[in-house]
Order: structure tokens, then sequence, then C-alpha cells
């Protein structure tokens, strides 16, 4: 089958805009439904395939030669509803993007090439990258053109990821599918024994609309990009109805009686999940966005916001042949409730891995070192008379119109005092934050914190890197796109 024109133009020009709405109560301000989430959901019009009958799709490995990956931004008519064609944008035509993996401590070279009609900007998103790499707003890649950024990757082993990150267009070109994981490996982490190789899988999951062709729907404020957002409806956040785990909906894969080891990204715009396993089966979580916890946590629940990662190792080993344990999200039922399932397909003979009970040492920070303490609240600016003709999200009254909101100086410590109104997954390029773990087991590093409504959260914040100027943002894309992004220089 083949794309339909209307598809194929969508995605030339933006990705094809609708008018749908669902009913799902509140207004465009709020979460709708329960869900958790900040936005408002986009109702599919195509027909859903039955959850837990396609078959989890891995995305390939891309790894270094003599240092550097090459990698093409480009159009691609992928099957990702059974039957029918979408149109995506994709790093080499696949939606996710290929796993790039490398090395801590190894520099990496990725030579991008942009063939689609679109300006693009690649991030690698929880890089220690220098400022002219990092994949700065409006540091664009124009159609046809190619650039090399240059990652250092001195830094922790940690489950990454890399998407576009081009001024006020950021939501629509992920949603097209302009995203995919960077996993980091280091000897130290491989020396632990836990699972590797066909049982080390990551899990990108995503959720999406279709309209009545199969194209993604989003709603641009206008398809033919001459000004940037999406409709009021949408200013809050865009929720899909349809959830996708490495581009396939619901997908079921096929698993030994023994343990895995997954990579979980939220890649969606807007919509958070509280993942949950049946049949009794937790989490054991071994990492966060910025690598190994101290020790591991075992969990019934994992909520992530968008842009974070969590790294667990489920034990399937007591669990019968023949059962299917299905993860599901607890935020929401009805489609969005559920995510996947592990079939457990057959016994083994062994499994020589295992979860050691010291994974990695965090050297915490002295709060009594800190510098400069900031208070940085995120929330929503004076009804109208936004960059955007309407009402702009931002921090502390600034936007990324508006110049840089502070400088932090190279070799000092920090402390972040964080607030919202709404719900925002706070992230920050080049820096990371010291957090206490999960479960309070130790310390952690994130690169990007979920503040909830009316929320505060203190994060120590190390100087370190590179000097230059980088962004904080608001993951939620389209509150990015609607201006929560701000400038800070470093020197």
């Amino acid at each position: 089958m083949t794309a339909s024109r209307r598809a194929f133009l969508g995605l030339a020009g933006g990705v094809a805009a609708t008018a749908v709405l669902a009913g799902c109560g509140g207004n465009w301000f709020t979460a709708g439904s329960g869900t958790g989430s900040q936005g408002a959901l986009l109702a599919s019009r195509v027909p859903l395939p039955e959850p837990y009958r396609i078959p989890l799709p891995v995305p390939p490995n891309l790894t270094p030669t003599n240092g550097t990956i090459e990698l093409t931004a480009r159009r691609a008519a992928v099957e990702i509803l059974p039957g029918r064609t979408t149109e995506i944008l994709g790093y080499d035509g696949v939606f996710p993007g290929p796993t790039i993996r490398a090395r801590s401590g190894e520099g990496l070279r990725l030579q991008l090439r942009n063939d689609t009609a679109i300006d693009t900007v690649l991030h690698l998103h929880g890089g220690r990258t220098p400022a002219e790499h990092d994949g700065y707003p409006t540091d664009f890649v124009t159609p046809r053109a190619e650039r090399t950024y240059s990652y250092p990757l001195r830094q922790r082993a940690a489950p990454l990821w890399y998407h576009d990150h081009a001024m006020d267009f950021t939501g629509p070109n992920v949603y097209a599918g302009l995203a995919g994981m960077a996993i980091i490996g280091s000897d130290e982490e491989e020396a632990l024994g836990l699972p590797s190789g066909d049982r080390d899988v990551p899990l990108v999951i995503v959720d999406r609309s279709f309209d009545g062709d199969g194209a993604f729907a989003y709603p641009l404020a206008d398809p033919a990009r001459t000004r940037p957002g999406v409709t009021m409806r949408y200013h809050g956040g865009v929720l899909g109805d349809c959830v996708l785990v490495n581009g396939a909906p619901w997908p079921v894969l096929e698993v030994d009686a023994a343990r895995y080891r997954f990579r979980i990204l939220n890649a969606s715009n807007a919509r958070r999940f509280d993942l949950r396993l049946d049949h009794g089966v937790r989490f054991t979580q071994v990492g966060t966005d910025g690598g190994l916890l101290e020790r591991p946590v075992a969990r019934d629940a994992i909520a992530m916001a968008a842009a974070e990662r969590a790294d667990v190792v489920i034990d399937f080993s007591s669990v019968p042949v023949g059962t299917g344990v299905t993860m599901t999200n607890g935020l929401d039922d009805g489609g969005p409730g559920q995510v996947m399932r592990f079939q457990v397909a057959r016994k083994v003979a062994s499994d020589d891995t295992r979860v050691p009970d010291e994974l990695s040492l965090i050297e915490e920070l002295d709060e009594t070192a800190v510098d400069v303490t900031r208070d940085l609240h995120f929330g929503l600016g004076a009804h109208g008379g936004g960059h955007h003709g309407g009402t702009d999200w931002n921090v502390n009254g600034v936007t990324f119109r508006d110049g840089d909101l502070f400088t932090a100086e190279l070799g000092t410590l920090e402390r972040w005092r964080l607030s919202s109104d709404v719900h925002h997954p706070v992230h920050a390029h080049l820096v990371g934050f010291q957090v206490e773990a999960p479960g309070g087991a130790g310390l952690a590093w994130k690169d990007t914190i979920d503040l909830r409504p009316g929320g505060s959260a203190q994060v120590l914040v190390p100087i370190e890197g590179y000097a230059g100027r980088y962004v904080l943002h608001c993951h939620n894309l389209e509150h990015e796109d609607m201006m929560m992004m701000v400038n800070f220089s470093v020197v």
C-alpha cells in the first residue's frame, strides 16, 4: 500500500493537522480524563488494532566506525497500523530512529544529513556537549545540508536519547518521528553481570493519534508553518490515544523465563506514564537518566514524564511458561492505559546474569559548598500578547526571545529551587541534577525533573563541562514550542 497524497503533503510541509477533538472533559489548560498528563486528548479517526497482537520491533543498532556515525533525516512510508501506511520523518527512515551505542569517554562524531523539506537541529539529550555541538534551537541544518556534531562523551554510562530541537517546531518534528535512543556503555557497567545482548532491549514509548488515512494527526496552528504553535485546544500539550512501543501499537515481546534489561524512554510530547506489571512481577530499577543508581531498587510502579528514562531489570524466571505479563499505564484506562505485553515463551537451562547489591558509587555533593541559589518558576503568562500571538508559557516570566535568564560560572555548585503551576518536566542542557534515588536508596543523577501541579523540587547542579550558551526548558514539547524555554550562559 502506498502513502496517500494527503499524508505525503502533510509531512512534507509539517505534520497533518486535524480538527477532530475528543470529548475528554476539562479545558485546554488542564489535563483531561484524569490522565495525570498536561494537555488535551486528540482522537484518532481510524480504527486502532487490538492490543498485544503485533510483535515488538527492536530498532537497529548503530555503532561508530573510526569514531563516526552517519545518520540521515528523511521521509519514509512505514506500516505502523496493520494494513495502513504512515508517512514519517525518521532518522535513516525508521521510527523510532536507530539505537546509537557508543562508549563513555570515547569521542563520537555524528554526521547528519537533512534530506527532509524542513529545517532540523539534532540534540543529544543528556549529553555533556560543547555548546557549538549541543543542538541550539536556531542552529539549523537546512534541507539538503549536512552537519557534523562532535560528542566527547566524557560522562557516565547512561541511556540517553537524540531528537530534533528546531526552534518553534520541536513538537511536530519529534511527533513525526525524529527521535531515537543513544545508549552509552562502559567497562565498569558491563562488568556487573546485568543482562546483555538480546536481553538488553530499548523500549521507546510514545503516544500518537492518526487521521482517517493513517497519517499522524497533529494540530498545528498553521500546517504551512508560516507561524508556529498548535491550535488553542492543545496549547497545554498533545495527548494521543494510541500507545506505540518501538513504533508498534501495544506490541508483544516473547521472552525467556529469565532476566531482561530494559532501557525505557518516554519520548512522548506530553503524556506521562505510571508503568506497572501484573502477575506479581516487579521492576528492579538499576538506573535513571544519568546512569546507574548506587543500589538496585525493587518497584511496583515507575512514573515517567516526557523525556525521562528508567533502566530496569525484569525477572521472568518465576513466571509459568505461556503466561502473558502485561505492562500498563496506571494513570489512564482504555487505549492509553495499555502499553505492551511480555509473553513468557520458554524455560532456559541457566541464566548467569545477576543484579548485584552495589551498582555504582556516586559522590555526594556538599550542600554547604553551594555558590548560588536560583528560584525558577515554570508557569503561564498573562492571557494574550505572547510571541506567538497567544499566551506564552515561561520561566520566571522570561521566554527564549528575552535574552539570557542567568549566567553560571564553570566550576561552581548551584542549588535550583524549581516550582510549577501545572505539570512540567524540566530539562537543562549540559548540566545534570543530583537527587535522591527512588525509594531513598542513595543518590541518583538525572537531567529531567517531573514537576507536579503546584509542586516544587530542589536539586544540586554542578556547573561543569563547557562554556557557552545553553537552554533550560519544559519537555512538554508544546510548552517548549510556546516559549517555555530560556537561555543561560556558562562562563
